[in-house]
Protein backbone atom coordinates (compact mmCIF):
# COMPACT_ATOMS: atom_id res chain seq x y z
CA UNK A 1 0.00 0.00 0.00
CA UNK A 2 1.33 3.44 -0.92
CA UNK A 3 2.67 5.70 1.79
CA UNK A 4 0.36 8.55 2.72
CA UNK A 5 3.17 11.02 3.46
CA UNK A 6 4.67 10.49 0.03
CA UNK A 7 1.30 11.07 -1.59
CA UNK A 8 0.62 14.33 0.21
CA UNK A 9 4.00 15.95 -0.35
CA UNK A 10 3.19 17.22 -3.91
CA UNK A 11 0.19 19.11 -2.52
CA UNK A 12 2.51 21.51 -0.72
CA UNK A 13 1.31 20.71 2.78
CA UNK A 14 4.38 20.15 4.88
CA UNK A 15 5.73 20.71 8.35
CA UNK A 16 6.75 24.31 8.85
CA UNK A 17 4.84 25.63 5.85
CA UNK A 18 2.87 28.75 6.75
CA UNK A 19 -0.65 29.56 5.56
CA UNK A 20 -0.25 33.31 5.16
CA UNK A 21 -0.71 32.96 1.40
CA UNK A 22 -4.05 31.22 1.84
CA UNK A 23 -7.57 32.24 0.91
CA UNK A 24 -8.44 35.85 1.73
CA UNK A 25 -12.19 36.42 1.45
CA UNK A 26 -11.76 40.19 1.62
CA UNK A 27 -9.26 40.55 -1.19
CA UNK A 28 -10.38 41.01 -4.80
CA UNK A 29 -7.01 40.02 -6.20
CA UNK A 30 -7.32 37.18 -8.66
CA UNK A 31 -11.09 36.87 -8.29
CA UNK A 32 -13.13 36.48 -11.44
CA UNK A 33 -16.46 35.58 -9.93
CA UNK A 34 -18.79 37.59 -7.73
CA UNK A 35 -21.66 35.14 -7.29
CA UNK A 36 -19.95 32.49 -5.18
CA UNK A 37 -19.07 30.20 -8.10
CA UNK A 38 -15.57 29.02 -8.90
CA UNK A 39 -13.89 30.99 -11.69
CA UNK A 40 -13.16 27.76 -13.60
CA UNK A 41 -16.03 26.33 -15.61
CA UNK A 42 -17.70 22.98 -14.94
CA UNK A 43 -16.15 20.23 -17.11
CA UNK A 44 -18.28 18.20 -19.52
CA UNK A 45 -20.06 15.36 -17.72
CA UNK A 46 -18.77 11.92 -18.67
CA UNK A 47 -19.85 9.17 -16.23
CA UNK A 48 -16.43 7.49 -15.82
CA UNK A 49 -14.10 10.39 -16.58
CA UNK A 50 -13.55 14.01 -15.55
CA UNK A 51 -11.68 16.02 -18.18
CA UNK A 52 -10.18 18.37 -15.58
CA UNK A 53 -8.27 16.30 -12.97
CA UNK A 54 -8.66 19.08 -10.39
CA UNK A 55 -12.45 19.13 -10.58
CA UNK A 56 -14.32 17.40 -7.75
CA UNK A 57 -17.89 16.22 -8.25
CA UNK A 58 -20.34 16.76 -5.41
CA UNK A 59 -23.04 14.15 -4.80
CA UNK A 60 -25.66 15.35 -2.35
CA UNK A 61 -27.45 12.57 -0.50
CA UNK A 62 -29.59 14.73 1.80
CA UNK A 63 -32.80 13.34 0.28
CA UNK A 64 -31.72 9.74 0.84
CA UNK A 65 -29.09 9.23 3.53
CA UNK A 66 -29.97 12.51 5.24
CA UNK A 67 -33.59 11.46 5.53
CA UNK A 68 -32.47 8.35 7.40
CA UNK A 69 -31.87 10.55 10.46
CA UNK A 70 -34.44 9.53 13.10
CA UNK A 71 -37.38 11.91 12.80
CA UNK A 72 -36.15 13.53 9.58
CA UNK A 73 -38.72 12.06 7.17
CA UNK A 74 -39.82 14.52 4.49
CA UNK A 75 -42.83 14.66 2.18
CA UNK A 76 -42.52 14.29 -1.59
CA UNK A 77 -43.21 17.99 -2.10
CA UNK A 78 -40.54 18.93 0.43
CA UNK A 79 -38.05 16.68 -1.33
CA UNK A 80 -38.89 18.25 -4.67
CA UNK A 81 -38.39 21.73 -3.21
CA UNK A 82 -35.00 20.76 -1.77
CA UNK A 83 -33.98 19.13 -5.06
CA UNK A 84 -34.73 22.39 -6.88
CA UNK A 85 -32.63 24.25 -4.34
CA UNK A 86 -29.77 21.78 -4.86
CA UNK A 87 -29.88 22.70 -8.54
CA UNK A 88 -29.36 26.35 -7.59
CA UNK A 89 -26.31 25.22 -5.64
CA UNK A 90 -25.08 23.44 -8.74
CA UNK A 91 -24.58 19.95 -7.31
CA UNK A 92 -23.36 17.43 -9.83
CA UNK A 93 -25.40 14.45 -8.63
CA UNK A 94 -28.57 14.32 -6.53
CA UNK A 95 -29.09 11.04 -4.68
CA UNK A 96 -32.87 11.33 -4.78
CA UNK A 97 -33.79 8.35 -2.63
CA UNK A 98 -34.32 4.62 -2.23
CA UNK A 99 -37.29 3.77 -4.52
CA UNK A 100 -37.75 0.25 -3.12
CA UNK A 101 -38.23 1.53 0.43
CA UNK A 102 -41.86 2.55 -0.14
CA UNK A 103 -44.30 3.70 -2.80
CA UNK A 104 -43.93 7.27 -1.51
CA UNK A 105 -40.15 7.11 -1.93
CA UNK A 106 -40.59 5.72 -5.44
CA UNK A 107 -42.99 8.52 -6.35
CA UNK A 108 -40.67 11.18 -4.93
CA UNK A 109 -37.64 9.90 -6.86
CA UNK A 110 -39.66 9.64 -10.07
CA UNK A 111 -41.03 13.17 -9.65
CA UNK A 112 -37.54 14.58 -9.08
CA UNK A 113 -36.20 12.69 -12.11
CA UNK A 114 -38.98 14.00 -14.33
CA UNK A 115 -38.98 17.61 -13.17
CA UNK A 116 -35.54 18.47 -11.80
CA UNK A 117 -33.65 15.95 -13.93
CA UNK A 118 -34.79 17.55 -17.17
CA UNK A 119 -34.43 21.24 -16.30
CA UNK A 120 -31.33 22.37 -18.20
CA UNK A 121 -29.95 25.86 -17.62
CA UNK A 122 -28.52 28.19 -20.24
CA UNK A 123 -25.08 26.55 -19.96
CA UNK A 124 -26.49 23.06 -20.44
CA UNK A 125 -26.11 22.10 -16.78
CA UNK A 126 -28.57 19.55 -15.49
CA UNK A 127 -27.87 17.37 -12.44
CA UNK A 128 -27.48 13.63 -12.55
CA UNK A 129 -30.41 12.02 -10.71
CA UNK A 130 -29.40 8.89 -8.83
CA UNK A 131 -31.30 6.22 -6.93
CA UNK A 132 -30.00 3.68 -4.43
CA UNK A 133 -30.79 -0.03 -4.76
CA UNK A 134 -29.66 -3.27 -3.21
CA UNK A 135 -27.92 -5.84 -5.34
CA UNK A 136 -31.00 -7.76 -6.46
CA UNK A 137 -32.96 -7.57 -9.69
CA UNK A 138 -36.22 -6.37 -8.10
CA UNK A 139 -34.57 -3.40 -6.38
CA UNK A 140 -32.57 -2.45 -9.45
CA UNK A 141 -35.59 -2.67 -11.76
CA UNK A 142 -37.68 -0.54 -9.41
CA UNK A 143 -34.95 2.08 -9.07
CA UNK A 144 -34.45 2.24 -12.83
CA UNK A 145 -38.15 2.74 -13.38
CA UNK A 146 -37.99 5.73 -11.03
CA UNK A 147 -34.92 7.51 -12.46
CA UNK A 148 -34.93 6.60 -16.13
CA UNK A 149 -36.97 9.69 -16.98
CA UNK A 150 -34.07 11.99 -16.03
CA UNK A 151 -31.78 13.38 -18.72
CA UNK A 152 -28.82 11.90 -16.81
CA UNK A 153 -30.02 8.91 -14.74
CA UNK A 154 -27.75 6.92 -12.45
CA UNK A 155 -28.23 3.78 -10.36
CA UNK A 156 -26.29 2.98 -7.16
CA UNK A 157 -26.44 -0.77 -6.52
CA UNK A 158 -24.64 -1.60 -3.27
CA UNK A 159 -23.55 -4.57 -1.20
CA UNK A 160 -21.58 -4.97 2.02
CA UNK A 161 -18.05 -6.38 1.82
CA UNK A 162 -16.82 -6.47 5.43
CA UNK A 163 -16.52 -9.83 7.18
CA UNK A 164 -18.96 -8.86 9.93
CA UNK A 165 -21.63 -7.80 7.41
CA UNK A 166 -21.15 -10.77 5.11
CA UNK A 167 -21.33 -13.25 7.99
CA UNK A 168 -24.08 -11.80 10.17
CA UNK A 169 -26.20 -9.66 7.83
CA UNK A 170 -25.88 -11.28 4.40
CA UNK A 171 -24.98 -14.81 5.53
CA UNK A 172 -22.84 -15.15 2.42
CA UNK A 173 -19.23 -15.98 1.56
CA UNK A 174 -16.78 -13.67 -0.19
CA UNK A 175 -17.18 -15.66 -3.38
CA UNK A 176 -20.96 -15.34 -3.29
CA UNK A 177 -20.81 -11.57 -2.65
CA UNK A 178 -18.30 -11.12 -5.48
CA UNK A 179 -20.51 -12.98 -7.95
CA UNK A 180 -23.63 -11.08 -6.89
CA UNK A 181 -21.82 -7.78 -7.41
CA UNK A 182 -20.66 -8.74 -10.91
CA UNK A 183 -24.04 -10.10 -11.95
CA UNK A 184 -26.00 -7.12 -10.66
CA UNK A 185 -23.77 -4.52 -12.33
CA UNK A 186 -24.21 -6.43 -15.61
CA UNK A 187 -27.98 -6.59 -15.03
CA UNK A 188 -28.05 -2.83 -14.40
CA UNK A 189 -26.33 -2.21 -17.73
CA UNK A 190 -28.76 -4.55 -19.47
CA UNK A 191 -31.61 -2.21 -18.50
CA UNK A 192 -30.00 0.59 -20.47
CA UNK A 193 -28.26 2.38 -17.60
CA UNK A 194 -24.73 3.41 -18.54
CA UNK A 195 -24.00 5.47 -15.41
CA UNK A 196 -23.52 2.97 -12.57
CA UNK A 197 -22.11 3.80 -9.18
CA UNK A 198 -21.23 0.61 -7.35
CA UNK A 199 -21.53 1.08 -3.60
CA UNK A 200 -19.22 -0.82 -1.25
CA UNK A 201 -20.96 -0.77 2.11
CA UNK A 202 -18.61 -0.89 5.12
CA UNK A 203 -15.60 -0.73 2.81
CA UNK A 204 -13.53 0.76 5.63
CA UNK A 205 -13.71 -2.53 7.59
CA UNK A 206 -13.30 -4.82 4.58
CA UNK A 207 -10.36 -7.07 3.81
CA UNK A 208 -8.06 -5.02 1.58
CA UNK A 209 -7.34 -7.68 -1.03
CA UNK A 210 -11.01 -8.63 -1.29
CA UNK A 211 -11.92 -4.96 -1.68
CA UNK A 212 -9.43 -4.56 -4.53
CA UNK A 213 -10.76 -7.71 -6.22
CA UNK A 214 -14.45 -6.76 -6.08
CA UNK A 215 -13.70 -3.25 -7.36
CA UNK A 216 -11.66 -4.66 -10.25
CA UNK A 217 -14.47 -7.01 -11.27
CA UNK A 218 -17.31 -4.46 -11.09
CA UNK A 219 -15.29 -2.09 -13.27
CA UNK A 220 -15.00 -4.88 -15.83
CA UNK A 221 -18.75 -5.48 -15.52
CA UNK A 222 -19.52 -1.84 -16.30
CA UNK A 223 -19.37 0.26 -13.12
CA UNK A 224 -18.38 3.87 -13.84
CA UNK A 225 -18.07 5.14 -10.24
CA UNK A 226 -16.83 3.32 -7.14
CA UNK A 227 -18.38 4.43 -3.85
CA UNK A 228 -16.04 3.68 -0.94
CA UNK A 229 -18.08 3.96 2.24
CA UNK A 230 -16.90 4.39 5.80
CA UNK A 231 -20.35 3.27 6.86
CA UNK A 232 -19.71 3.32 10.59
CA UNK A 233 -17.34 6.30 10.68
CA UNK A 234 -14.48 4.31 12.18
CA UNK A 235 -11.42 5.52 10.25
CA UNK A 236 -8.97 8.29 11.01
CA UNK A 237 -8.13 10.77 8.22
CA UNK A 238 -4.62 9.35 7.62
CA UNK A 239 -6.04 5.83 7.60
CA UNK A 240 -8.82 6.68 5.17
CA UNK A 241 -6.42 8.57 2.91
CA UNK A 242 -4.13 5.54 2.74
CA UNK A 243 -7.11 3.34 1.92
CA UNK A 244 -8.16 5.52 -1.04
CA UNK A 245 -4.57 5.84 -2.23
CA UNK A 246 -4.26 2.06 -2.06
CA UNK A 247 -7.34 1.60 -4.23
CA UNK A 248 -6.02 4.10 -6.76
CA UNK A 249 -2.65 2.34 -6.89
CA UNK A 250 -3.68 -1.31 -6.76
CA UNK A 251 -7.03 -1.82 -8.52
CA UNK A 252 -6.59 -2.70 -12.20
CA UNK A 253 -8.75 -0.54 -14.44
CA UNK A 254 -9.43 2.08 -11.75
CA UNK A 255 -8.38 4.79 -14.20
CA UNK A 256 -11.63 4.00 -16.07
CA UNK A 257 -13.81 4.85 -13.07
CA UNK A 258 -14.34 7.70 -10.63
CA UNK A 259 -13.49 7.05 -6.98
CA UNK A 260 -16.20 8.39 -4.69
CA UNK A 261 -16.23 8.51 -0.89
CA UNK A 262 -19.15 8.37 1.52
CA UNK A 263 -18.13 9.11 5.12
CA UNK A 264 -20.14 8.94 8.31
CA UNK A 265 -19.41 11.04 11.37
CA UNK A 266 -19.48 8.63 14.30
CA UNK A 267 -16.07 9.80 15.55
CA UNK A 268 -16.42 13.34 14.23
CA UNK A 269 -14.06 12.81 11.28
CA UNK A 270 -16.45 12.70 8.32
CA UNK A 271 -15.43 16.05 6.84
CA UNK A 272 -11.72 15.47 7.49
CA UNK A 273 -11.86 11.97 5.97
CA UNK A 274 -13.69 13.28 2.92
CA UNK A 275 -11.17 16.08 2.33
CA UNK A 276 -8.27 13.69 2.84
CA UNK A 277 -9.75 11.31 0.29
CA UNK A 278 -9.98 14.13 -2.24
CA UNK A 279 -6.32 14.97 -1.65
CA UNK A 280 -5.23 11.46 -2.63
CA UNK A 281 -7.45 10.96 -5.65
CA UNK A 282 -11.17 10.71 -4.87
CA UNK A 283 -13.02 12.90 -7.35
CA UNK A 284 -16.58 12.51 -6.11
CA UNK A 285 -17.52 13.45 -2.57
CA UNK A 286 -20.83 12.38 -1.03
CA UNK A 287 -22.27 14.84 1.48
CA UNK A 288 -25.49 16.03 3.10
CA UNK A 289 -26.73 19.52 3.88
CA UNK A 290 -26.07 20.31 7.56
CA UNK A 291 -24.37 16.91 7.88
CA UNK A 292 -27.66 15.14 8.66
CA UNK A 293 -27.79 11.38 8.32
CA UNK A 294 -27.85 8.02 10.06
CA UNK A 295 -26.68 8.10 13.71
CA UNK A 296 -24.09 10.92 14.00
CA UNK A 297 -24.67 12.03 10.42
CA UNK A 298 -22.58 12.39 7.27
CA UNK A 299 -19.88 14.67 5.97
CA UNK A 300 -21.48 18.13 5.85
CA UNK A 301 -21.98 19.63 2.40
CA UNK A 302 -21.17 23.16 3.57
CA UNK A 303 -18.00 22.14 5.39
CA UNK A 304 -16.55 20.09 2.53
CA UNK A 305 -17.44 22.59 -0.19
CA UNK A 306 -16.17 25.63 1.71
CA UNK A 307 -12.98 23.83 2.70
CA UNK A 308 -12.29 23.29 -1.00
CA UNK A 309 -13.22 26.89 -1.81
CA UNK A 310 -11.22 28.37 1.05
CA UNK A 311 -8.13 26.17 0.89
CA UNK A 312 -8.32 24.36 -2.44
CA UNK A 313 -5.81 26.48 -4.31
CA UNK A 314 -3.30 26.84 -1.50
CA UNK A 315 -3.42 23.63 0.51
CA UNK A 316 -5.33 21.04 -1.53
CA UNK A 317 -3.50 21.01 -4.84
CA UNK A 318 -5.93 23.25 -6.73
CA UNK A 319 -9.06 21.17 -6.16
CA UNK A 320 -12.35 22.93 -6.88
CA UNK A 321 -16.07 22.30 -7.35
CA UNK A 322 -18.87 23.77 -9.44
CA UNK A 323 -20.92 24.81 -6.40
CA UNK A 324 -22.50 28.26 -6.19
CA UNK A 325 -21.84 28.78 -2.50
CA UNK A 326 -24.12 31.83 -2.23
CA UNK A 327 -27.06 29.41 -1.93
CA UNK A 328 -25.63 27.39 0.99
CA UNK A 329 -27.35 29.26 3.81
CA UNK A 330 -30.78 29.25 2.19
CA UNK A 331 -30.50 25.53 1.44
CA UNK A 332 -29.39 24.85 5.01
CA UNK A 333 -32.40 26.67 6.41
CA UNK A 334 -34.75 24.83 4.04
CA UNK A 335 -33.37 21.41 5.05
CA UNK A 336 -33.49 22.39 8.72
CA UNK A 337 -37.15 23.34 8.42
CA UNK A 338 -38.24 20.37 6.28
CA UNK A 339 -36.35 17.73 8.26
CA UNK A 340 -36.97 19.15 11.73
CA UNK A 341 -33.26 18.57 12.46
CA UNK A 342 -32.38 21.89 14.05
CA UNK A 343 -28.79 23.07 14.19
CA UNK A 344 -26.71 23.82 17.25
CA UNK A 345 -25.78 27.54 17.26
CA UNK A 346 -22.06 26.81 16.82
CA UNK A 347 -22.50 24.54 13.77
CA UNK A 348 -19.70 25.38 11.35
CA UNK A 349 -20.68 27.92 8.68
CA UNK A 350 -24.47 27.66 8.97
CA UNK A 351 -25.07 27.83 12.74
CA UNK A 352 -26.53 31.03 14.17
CA UNK A 353 -23.24 31.89 15.88
CA UNK A 354 -20.95 31.09 12.94
CA UNK A 355 -20.21 34.72 12.10
CA UNK A 356 -21.07 36.41 15.39
CA UNK A 357 -18.43 38.01 17.59
CA UNK A 358 -18.78 38.90 21.27
CA UNK A 359 -15.24 39.11 22.64
CA UNK A 360 -14.13 42.73 22.98
CA UNK A 361 -10.69 41.95 21.56
CA UNK A 362 -12.22 40.22 18.56
CA UNK A 363 -14.72 43.01 17.98
CA UNK A 364 -12.02 45.67 18.06
CA UNK A 365 -9.98 43.75 15.48
CA UNK A 366 -13.02 43.07 13.33
CA UNK A 367 -13.92 46.74 13.19
CA UNK A 368 -10.46 47.52 11.84
CA UNK A 369 -10.43 44.68 9.29
CA UNK A 370 -12.91 41.83 8.92
CA UNK A 371 -10.14 39.43 7.95
CA UNK A 372 -8.64 39.58 11.44
CA UNK A 373 -11.17 37.07 12.76
CA UNK A 374 -13.08 35.83 9.70
CA UNK A 375 -11.48 33.38 7.31
CA UNK A 376 -14.62 33.27 5.16
CA UNK A 377 -16.81 36.16 4.13
CA UNK A 378 -20.36 35.53 5.41
CA UNK A 379 -21.68 36.79 2.09
CA UNK A 380 -19.91 33.89 0.34
CA UNK A 381 -22.48 31.45 1.72
CA UNK A 382 -25.50 33.71 1.45
CA UNK A 383 -25.49 35.85 4.59
CA UNK A 384 -26.62 39.44 4.33
CA UNK A 385 -24.77 41.79 6.61
CA UNK A 386 -24.96 45.53 7.07
CA UNK A 387 -22.27 47.88 8.31
CA UNK A 388 -19.52 45.36 7.72
CA UNK A 389 -19.66 43.28 10.93
CA UNK A 390 -21.90 40.90 12.86
CA UNK A 391 -21.17 41.55 16.48
CA UNK A 392 -23.00 40.35 19.56
CA UNK A 393 -22.83 42.77 22.44
CA UNK A 394 -22.45 40.96 25.75
CA UNK A 395 -20.43 40.95 28.93
CA UNK A 396 -17.16 40.50 27.01
CA UNK A 397 -17.70 43.46 24.68
CA UNK A 398 -15.66 46.62 25.06
CA UNK A 399 -16.19 50.37 24.66
CA UNK A 400 -15.07 50.33 21.04
CA UNK A 401 -17.79 47.89 19.97
CA UNK A 402 -20.45 49.66 22.05
CA UNK A 403 -19.57 53.07 20.62
CA UNK A 404 -19.57 51.69 17.08
CA UNK A 405 -22.99 50.09 17.48
CA UNK A 406 -24.49 53.22 19.05
CA UNK A 407 -23.21 55.26 16.11
CA UNK A 408 -24.84 52.79 13.72
CA UNK A 409 -28.10 53.27 15.62
CA UNK A 410 -27.80 57.05 15.20
CA UNK A 411 -26.41 58.11 18.58
CA UNK A 412 -23.39 60.38 18.98
CA UNK A 413 -22.43 60.58 22.67
CA UNK A 414 -19.87 62.64 24.52
CA UNK A 415 -17.09 60.75 26.28
CA UNK A 416 -18.68 61.15 29.71
CA UNK A 417 -22.07 60.04 28.39
CA UNK A 418 -20.50 57.02 26.71
CA UNK A 419 -18.72 56.10 29.94
CA UNK A 420 -21.98 56.21 31.88
CA UNK A 421 -23.82 54.17 29.24
CA UNK A 422 -20.94 51.70 29.17
CA UNK A 423 -21.15 51.13 32.95
CA UNK A 424 -24.89 50.50 32.71
CA UNK A 425 -24.32 48.30 29.67
CA UNK A 426 -21.82 46.13 31.60
CA UNK A 427 -24.27 45.79 34.47
CA UNK A 428 -27.03 44.72 32.08
CA UNK A 429 -24.74 42.35 30.18
CA UNK A 430 -23.92 40.59 33.43
CA UNK A 431 -27.59 39.63 33.75
CA UNK A 432 -28.48 39.04 30.07
CA UNK A 433 -26.69 36.77 27.62
CA UNK A 434 -27.09 39.28 24.81
CA UNK A 435 -27.79 42.99 24.81
CA UNK A 436 -30.12 43.90 21.95
CA UNK A 437 -30.51 47.12 20.01
CA UNK A 438 -33.69 47.80 21.97
CA UNK A 439 -31.64 47.53 25.17
CA UNK A 440 -29.06 49.96 23.84
CA UNK A 441 -31.66 52.53 22.87
CA UNK A 442 -33.15 52.27 26.34
CA UNK A 443 -29.73 52.73 27.95
CA UNK A 444 -29.14 55.90 25.95
CA UNK A 445 -32.57 57.20 26.86
CA UNK A 446 -31.89 56.37 30.52
CA UNK A 447 -28.72 58.46 30.32
CA UNK A 448 -30.71 61.62 29.59
CA UNK A 449 -33.63 60.76 31.88
CA UNK A 450 -32.79 61.37 35.54
CA UNK A 451 -36.25 62.33 36.74
CA UNK A 452 -38.41 62.56 39.82
CA UNK A 453 -41.40 60.23 39.48
CA UNK A 454 -44.44 61.92 37.98
CA UNK A 455 -46.65 58.98 38.90
CA UNK A 456 -46.31 56.60 41.85
CA UNK A 457 -48.20 53.40 42.64
CA UNK A 458 -50.50 53.71 45.63
CA UNK A 459 -52.67 50.59 45.32
CA UNK A 460 -53.14 47.66 42.99
CA UNK A 461 -55.83 44.97 42.99
CA UNK A 462 -56.06 42.24 40.33
CA UNK A 463 -58.42 39.35 39.64
CA UNK A 464 -57.46 36.51 37.32
CA UNK A 465 -58.22 32.87 36.67
CA UNK A 466 -59.77 30.51 34.16
CA UNK A 467 -63.30 31.92 34.37
CA UNK A 468 -63.02 34.95 32.10
CA UNK A 469 -60.75 37.94 31.49
CA UNK A 470 -58.37 39.31 34.09
CA UNK A 471 -59.23 42.64 35.71
CA UNK A 472 -57.08 45.23 37.43
CA UNK A 473 -57.82 48.28 39.58
CA UNK A 474 -54.95 50.75 39.88
CA UNK A 475 -54.58 53.85 42.10
CA UNK A 476 -51.77 56.25 41.18
CA UNK A 477 -50.54 59.34 43.02
CA UNK A 478 -49.08 62.33 41.17
CA UNK A 479 -46.03 64.31 42.18
CA UNK A 480 -48.46 66.91 43.56
CA UNK A 481 -50.27 64.38 45.75
CA UNK A 482 -53.51 63.95 43.79
CA UNK A 483 -54.85 60.44 43.32
CA UNK A 484 -56.33 58.82 40.23
CA UNK A 485 -58.05 55.45 39.92
CA UNK A 486 -58.85 53.36 36.85
CA UNK A 487 -60.00 49.80 36.11
CA UNK A 488 -59.43 47.69 33.01
CA UNK A 489 -59.55 44.14 31.68
CA UNK A 490 -56.80 42.32 29.82
CA UNK A 491 -55.51 38.97 28.65
CA UNK A 492 -53.71 38.60 31.96
CA UNK A 493 -53.21 40.55 35.20
CA UNK A 494 -50.14 42.42 33.94
CA UNK A 495 -51.85 43.40 30.68
CA UNK A 496 -54.94 44.56 32.60
CA UNK A 497 -52.83 46.64 35.00
CA UNK A 498 -50.89 48.29 32.17
CA UNK A 499 -54.10 49.21 30.38
CA UNK A 500 -55.51 50.72 33.56
CA UNK A 501 -52.35 52.85 33.95
CA UNK A 502 -52.66 54.02 30.34
CA UNK A 503 -56.20 55.21 31.08
CA UNK A 504 -54.90 57.33 33.95
CA UNK A 505 -51.88 58.90 32.23
CA UNK A 506 -53.72 59.19 28.91
CA UNK A 507 -50.81 57.88 26.85
CA UNK A 508 -50.71 55.18 24.20
CA UNK A 509 -47.61 53.12 24.88
CA UNK A 510 -45.99 50.33 22.87
CA UNK A 511 -44.22 47.65 24.89
CA UNK A 512 -41.09 46.63 23.00
CA UNK A 513 -39.68 44.16 25.50
CA UNK A 514 -40.86 42.51 28.69
CA UNK A 515 -38.69 40.10 30.65
CA UNK A 516 -39.20 38.42 34.01
CA UNK A 517 -36.30 36.71 35.76
CA UNK A 518 -36.22 35.09 39.20
CA UNK A 519 -33.40 36.28 41.44
CA UNK A 520 -33.85 33.58 44.10
CA UNK A 521 -35.24 30.05 44.09
CA UNK A 522 -38.55 28.68 45.32
CA UNK A 523 -42.19 29.69 45.02
CA UNK A 524 -41.48 32.82 47.07
CA UNK A 525 -38.60 33.86 44.82
CA UNK A 526 -37.86 37.52 44.26
CA UNK A 527 -38.42 38.34 40.60
CA UNK A 528 -36.88 41.14 38.56
CA UNK A 529 -39.05 42.59 35.82
CA UNK A 530 -37.62 44.68 33.02
CA UNK A 531 -39.61 46.52 30.40
CA UNK A 532 -38.76 48.69 27.41
CA UNK A 533 -41.40 51.05 25.94
CA UNK A 534 -41.92 53.93 23.53
CA UNK A 535 -44.80 56.22 22.65
CA UNK A 536 -47.07 54.52 20.14
CA UNK A 537 -47.83 57.77 18.29
CA UNK A 538 -44.10 58.60 18.06
CA UNK A 539 -44.59 62.16 19.25
CA UNK A 540 -41.08 62.07 20.65
CA UNK A 541 -38.49 61.99 17.91
CA UNK A 542 -34.86 62.89 18.04
CA UNK A 543 -32.80 63.79 15.01
CA UNK A 544 -29.53 61.92 14.96
CA UNK A 545 -26.35 63.36 13.54
CA UNK A 546 -26.40 61.01 10.56
CA UNK A 547 -29.73 62.39 9.37
CA UNK A 548 -31.89 59.50 10.53
CA UNK A 549 -34.75 59.87 12.99
CA UNK A 550 -34.45 57.93 16.24
CA UNK A 551 -37.53 56.89 18.20
CA UNK A 552 -36.54 57.10 21.88
CA UNK A 553 -37.16 54.05 24.01
CA UNK A 554 -37.36 53.97 27.78
CA UNK A 555 -36.66 51.15 30.20
CA UNK A 556 -37.71 50.39 33.71
CA UNK A 557 -37.12 47.64 36.26
CA UNK A 558 -38.97 46.41 39.31
CA UNK A 559 -38.30 43.77 41.95
CA UNK A 560 -40.51 41.87 44.35
CA UNK A 561 -42.04 38.55 45.28
CA UNK A 562 -45.27 39.63 43.54
CA UNK A 563 -44.59 39.54 39.80
CA UNK A 564 -47.61 41.73 39.00
CA UNK A 565 -46.53 44.46 41.40
CA UNK A 566 -42.92 44.32 40.14
CA UNK A 567 -44.21 44.51 36.57
CA UNK A 568 -46.27 47.62 37.38
CA UNK A 569 -43.30 49.25 39.14
CA UNK A 570 -41.12 48.61 36.08
CA UNK A 571 -43.80 50.04 33.78
CA UNK A 572 -44.17 53.20 35.87
CA UNK A 573 -40.40 53.75 35.94
CA UNK A 574 -40.23 53.60 32.17
CA UNK A 575 -43.37 55.69 31.80
CA UNK A 576 -42.05 58.46 34.06
CA UNK A 577 -38.89 58.66 31.95
CA UNK A 578 -40.94 58.91 28.77
CA UNK A 579 -43.22 61.63 30.12
CA UNK A 580 -40.29 63.72 31.30
CA UNK A 581 -38.31 63.36 28.11
CA UNK A 582 -37.29 66.50 26.21
CA UNK A 583 -35.85 66.30 22.68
Amino acid sequence: MASFSALTTPLGVGIGMGISSGYNPYSTQGKTSTDGTHPRSRPEYIPNHIPDPSYVRILDTTLRDGEQSPGAAMTSDQKLGIARQLVKLGVDIIDAGFPSASQEDFNAVKMIAQEVGNDCDADGYVPVIAALCRCNEKDITTAWEAVRYAKKPRLIPFIATSSIHMEYKLNKTKEEVLQIAIDMVKFTRSLGCDDIEFGVEDAARSDTEFLYKILEEVIKAGATTLCIADTVGITMPLEFGEMIAGIKANVPGVENAIISVHCHNDLGHATANTIQAACVGARQLEVTINGIGERAGNAAFEEVVMALKCRGDHALGGLYTGINTRHILKTSRMVEECSGMYLQPHKALVGDNSFLHESGIHQAGLLKHRGTYEIISPEDIGHERSNGANMVLGKLSGRHALKNRLQELGYELRDDELESVFRNFKAMAGKKKRVTDVDLKALVSDQVCHVEPIWKLDDLQVTCGTMGSSTASVKLVTVHGSTHVACSVGVGPVDAAYKAIDLIVKETVKVLEYTLNPVTEGTDAIATTRIVIRRENNKTLTHALNGNFVYPTFSGTGEGVDVVVSSVEAYLTALNKMLDFKD
